[in-house]
């Protein structure tokens, strides 16, 4: 009985200190910088999504303060363990192994198959920083159910403990080891074995391909990515500037998380935002691919302004170049590269800093001959399809844009 009545206070406790936090989370949102435009999907849930990672980092705060943990560790955490989850479904059997050293989660379909299996090899997004493979286990499950299509869900090191490339060169040896298994273990043709992920992922996914191209490796059969990081040379595009103050991903928040995959000085954060990392020569070069004619009217139709070719900063351009290398911004390949790159499906949100890198590179890789699948999602904003079975927090169109990525990966 005493047990019995703990545990209810346990639970109790439990739902109040969540309710203050995301009563504190929403009250600081409110005084912070975030906009939610006219036109977004379901604009209170995402306010309430808003107020409660807020409330979830300032209680990371504290603890880190308290001397409990750190503030990462604690978002960590919460974002692997607490954020509920699709059950386990019987069509599925799951397993976690390593592969070449790297932690990884295997979905493989029990149904019986008349030939060879897909493959798809997943990197998760969030900043490099944050996320794992229980954070997108559910979006594992789904892709492989819904596809039959053996999914492994790669735990590649993260940032700030491990700089670039440390990231990239997991996703490397797990794929390159499920590459040589892919038949035997698991019923896979290595020739139908695609790469994706979504944000961070899916520049993985992207500066992969570059570097089997680089090194004239057999490629995947496609690229799947959700609201990819693409570059690094210009947060000045219109939807950065459009969208810098909408969450879940802020216009200064993405350059932070570049600099921690990077190097980790943040001091530079202001120099990157305003250009000063790219010598005038180069910003030029690069306008043929990000310049504003390149993107579509109906992108720039929202407010922003123009930058003018600024002077650069030799000294920020020193530390930064490594920024503008393609396996760190693969939006600034070659067009040698680029047009060897597989068949490639894109996501954008309209209401995402990252849209225009999607769109400038599906133009990239279309002029190139590379063929291009385009989702839009016209009310979506950053990280939306990772609520797609989020209970209260799911978002139809989120889940919409998932069908479309399995329907995609049907066709491989």
């Amino acid at each position: 009985m005493e047990l019995g009545v703990a545990i209810i206070i346990l639970c109790f406790a439990a739902v109040f200190a969540a309710f203050l936090l995301l009563v504190f989370g929403l009250i600081y949102a409110e005084f912070s910088n975030s906009e939610i435009p006219a036109g977004v999907a379901q604009p209170g849930k995402l306010r309430l999504i808003h107020g409660l990672l807020v409330g979830i980092a300032v209680l990371g705060r504290i603890f880190q303060n308290m001397g409990l943990c750190t503030q990462l560790g604690f978002t960590r955490w919460v974002s692997n363990v607490l954020l509920p989850t699709s059950k386990v479904p019987p069509q599925l059997l799951i397993k976690d192994l390593t592969f070449a050293g790297v932690p990884v989660r295997v979905y493989q379909p029990k149904v019986p198959s008349a030939g060879h299996r897909r493959g798809l090899l997943y990197f998760h997004g969030g900043g490099w920083m944050l996320g794992g493979i229980d954070a997108y286990d559910g979006l594992c499950r789904y892709i492989a159910k819904e596809s039959e299509t053996v999914v492994v869900s790669v735990g590649y090191r993260l940032s700030p403990e491990h700089r670039y490339p440390a990231h990239l060169d997991d996703c490397l040896a797990a794929t390159s080891h499920f590459l040589e298994v892919a038949e035997a273990d698991y019923g896979v043709d290595p020739r139908k074995v695609a790469v994706g992920g979504d944000s961070a992922g899916g520049n993985l996914s992207a500066a992969l391909c570059h570097r089997f191209v680089e090194n004239d490796l057999p490629l995947p059969c496609a690229q799947i990515l959700i609201y990819p990081v693409l570059q690094m040379a210009d947060f000045n595009l219109p939807s950065y500037q459009q969208n810098q103050y909408v969450p879940l991903l802020y216009r200064a928040r993405m350059a932070f998380y570049y600099l921690h995959y990077l190097n980790g000085d943040t001091s530079l954060l202001e120099d990157v935002l305003d250009g000063r990392h790219v010598p005038v020569e180069l910003e030029l070069k690069y306008r043929k691919w990000l310049g504003l004619d390149n993107l579509p009217p109906e992108f720039k139709t929202r407010g922003f302004t123009p930058r003018a070719v600024t002077a650069h900063d030799e000294e920020v351009y020193d530390l930064m170049k490594g920024a503008l290398d393609p396996s760190v911004s693969p939006l600034l390949a070659s067009d040698t590269v680029l047009c060897k790159m597989p068949p490639t499906f894109i996501l954008t949100c309209e209401f995402d800093v990252l849209r225009d890198d999607g769109i400038l590179f599906k133009k990239r890789l279309e002029d190139l001959g590379v063929p291009v699948t385009w989702w839009h999602v016209q009310d979506g904003f950053h990280g939306i399809v990772s609520f797609f079975d989020k209970g209260w927090l799911t978002y139809p169109s989120g889940k919409l844009a998932l069908d479309h990525i399995v329907s995609f990966v049907k066709t491989l």
